[in-house]
């Protein structure tokens, strides 16, 4: 007959067990601790890149993005609201200046400047006839002065007359009185007619400069008018390439619409963008390096945004070669904009370690290991990187990013 084994013997070898597969357990995640611990501590040389620390020059940079553009660009905008009618070339063609690109409907436009040439020639005659009729009124107002100025001489004499037949005894005081009203009344009437021709030259000739004006704002509007049929031929306005074109046929296009885009495409700059803090390092004139790939091209800013927009401000660059096979439109850049120069100092190559101005973490190496050290960085261009401290010319440092071995205050090289 079988004997009941104890619960207390049955506790003891459940936890025997346990502890057995507790030890199991720790034991793996200490081989796995150490096999992972000395495959950190340990990096392959191919798998770096390295830097030697030497005394030298650093022409100090601000970094920014670029793209390249033509150095000449412009857009053609429909001078008038109409409809394409034909294209004649196609994007990318090189054409030379005058040559036409398009052709649209001016029907309307056409007929609308004749009603405007003919409305200018009805106005001109309206002046013409204005000019006469006042040259008219204002001689037969004179003429009327004239003809007062004899009578009222008239009266003069007579009135004294009359005076020197009375001193005499041979006139009669009603006579002079009346003869003396009618010279003065005559004076009175030729004072008013002297004032009315005054007042209308005037009155006239503020008419004749209101008429005067509204013909030549007439006229402008005219020229206006065709200055835009001209336009309305869309040719080449300079030599260049056509990179785009509206070649939707019988579309409609409003007044201003894009219609083509013309560039030199033979020339190029660079249109860069950098944060507004360092607005005092980008001026107009400051030298600066664009770098394409392994291509370093250098140039003048020559424009400047006066204003940011969500803290970035753009400038361009003229470059010196700006021919430069390397160059191609759309194409993006590095932009190192060049500033103070700093002579004999200590300087690494520059790499994907640095971020900035500070305090980094950087690998010596020293015989067969990788010694962490502290090192403080300053400026840098595209070529350099400041080293205020920390390091000796002569020194071998790894600028490869090293953040995976952050933990690690020596590393072996394999």
């Amino acid at each position: 007959m079988d004997k009941a084994i104890p619960k207390e013997e049955i506790a003891r070898n459940r936890r025997k067990r346990m502890i057995k597969a507790g030890s199991i357990m720790a034991g793996v995640i200490v081989v796995v601790i150490l096999i992972s611990s000395m495959f950190r501590s340990s990096v392959s040389r191919k798998n770096l890149t390295f830097g030697s620390v030497s005394i030298g020059t650093i022409e100090s940079t601000v970094s920014a993005s670029g793209k390249v553009i033509p150095a000449f660009e412009e857009k053609i905008n429909s001078p008038i609201s109409t409809r394409i009618m034909e294209v004649f070339h196609r994007e990318g063609e090189e054409l030379k200046e005058g040559t036409p690109l398009m052709r649209l409907d001016l029907q309307s436009t056409e007929a609308e400047l004749g009603k405007m040439r003919d409305e200018a020639t009805k106005r001109q005659l309206a002046l013409d006839k204005l000019k006469l009729d006042n040259s008219t009124y204002l001689s037969n107002l004179a003429m009327q002065i004239k003809v007062k100025e004899m009578e009222v001489s008239r009266l003069k004499v007579e009135l004294e007359n009359e005076r020197y037949l009375d001193s005499l005894g041979s006139g009669t005081g009603d006579r002079v009185h009346q003869v003396e009203l009618s010279y003065n009344t005559g004076s009175l009437q030729l004072e008013q007619l002297r004032q009315q021709l005054a007042n209308e030259r005037r009155v006239k000739d503020a008419e004749l400069k209101a008429m005067e004006l509204d013909i030549s704002i007439y006229a402008k509007d005219l020229d206006e008018m065709s200055r835009k049929m001209q336009d309305a031929q869309v040719t080449m306005p300079h030599d260049g390439t056509l990179t785009y074109v509206n070649n939707s046929i019988g579309q409609q296009i409003s007044t201003g619409e894009h219609v083509a885009t013309i560039a030199d495409l033979n020339h190029f700059s660079v249109n860069g963008e950098i944060a507004d803090s360092y607005a005092d390092r980008v001026v107009v004139g400051n030298r600066a390096t664009v770098k394409i790939g392994k291509t370093t091209i250098d140039g003048t800013i020559n424009t400047v945004t006066p204003m940011s927009k969500n803290g970035v401000m753009s400038f361009t660059v003229k470059l010196d070669e700006d021919q430069n096979k390397s160059l191609r439109s759309g194409v993006r850049t590095d932009v190192y904009v060049k500033g103070n120069i700093l002579d004999d100092v200590t300087r690494i190559p520059n790499g994907s370690y640095y971020v900035g101005p500070g305090t980094y973490d950087m690998f010596i190496v020293d015989g067969e290991e990788l010694v962490k050290r502290k090192v403080v960085l300053g400026g840098s261009n595209w070529e350099f990187v400041e080293v205020v401290s920390g390091l000796n010319a002569g020194d071998k440092v790894v600028t490869s990013d090293m953040k995976e071995y952050s933990g690690n205050e020596k590393l072996k090289l394999k």
